[in-house]
């Protein structure tokens, strides 16, 4: 399977993934520290993917959003953005209203 194949599959399979430095429990550089925090205080299940133990999908992974840095956010499939992204929607109220439509389509 190729790693574009692997990561839709993986998108398609969580309604919330990060792709990632580290991992949930031991983020391995702030930025993804900063987006775990995010994701936790809004009280959400998310898949994760360290990158640093997998290179074709850390390389994989900014080709398929076209987007040149890690972290990456998807939601139902959409790319979000990376931590500062996360940050001004989570301080917004916008990233709470789409993990709420997450939780009315269960």
């Amino acid at each position: 399977m190729s790693a574009q194949d692997l990561i839709k599959q993986q998108i398609t399979e969580n309604q919330v993934m990060l792709y990632m430095k580290g991992t949930p429990q031991f983020p391995q550089c702030g930025f993804s520290s900063k987006a775990v925090s995010i994701l936790k205080a809004c009280n959400i299940e998310f898949g994760s993917v360290n990158v640093l133990e997998h290179p074709e999908i850390r390389d994989g992974i900014k080709e398929f959003s076209n987007w040149p840095t890690i972290p990456q956010l998807y939601i139902q499939g959409n790319f979000i953005g990376g931590s500062d992204i996360m940050s001004e929607m989570y301080e917004s109220g916008e990233l709470q209203e789409l993990i709420a439509e997450l939780n009315h389509d269960i």
